[in-house]
């Protein structure tokens, strides 16, 4: 991947689960290893989170039929339980994720720098896609 080009893409879905629960399949890794995958082809075989400022996350994810994959990892800068992650991707980029509770609803707002290897709108179809998985 390339760096940040100082483009920021912003996704966004709502969850009809409470806030406390999306969160909780936000960071807990037994979660994470099942909704973080942009299309049926691919998967997240494992995934680690030390969800803390400081802490480190990893994600392993991978096409099912083994012709690629990638870690996807970064370092927590805040943390608000139940309303707000930031972190920065180890290539220096940063992300936040905004958790607001609706009711019996979750809206869930991610904003993360692009880089300059794919389209902006190949990475906003692919986050966006990761996204809807949450649901």
């Amino acid at each position: 991947m390339g760096t940040s080009n100082n483009v920021t893409i912003t996704v966004e879905t709502t969850v009809h689960a409470s806030v406390g629960e999306v969160w909780e399949y936000w960071t807990e890794p037994q979660h994470i290893t099942k909704w973080c995958n942009a299309s049926d082809d691919w998967h997240a075989p494992n995934a680690e989170n030390d969800l803390r400022v400081g802490g480190r996350f990893l994600t392993r994810m991978e096409a099912k039929d083994g012709s690629f994959g990638f870690d996807f990892g970064g370092v927590y800068d805040e943390v608000r339980l139940n309303e707000f992650i930031s972190y920065t991707m180890e290539d220096g980029r940063k992300v936040a994720i905004t958790f607001i509770s609706q009711e019996n609803d979750t809206k869930v707002i991610e904003a993360f720098e692009a880089e300059t290897t794919n389209s902006i709108e190949m990475q906003e179809a692919g986050w966006q896609a990761i996204l809807y998985k949450l649901n």
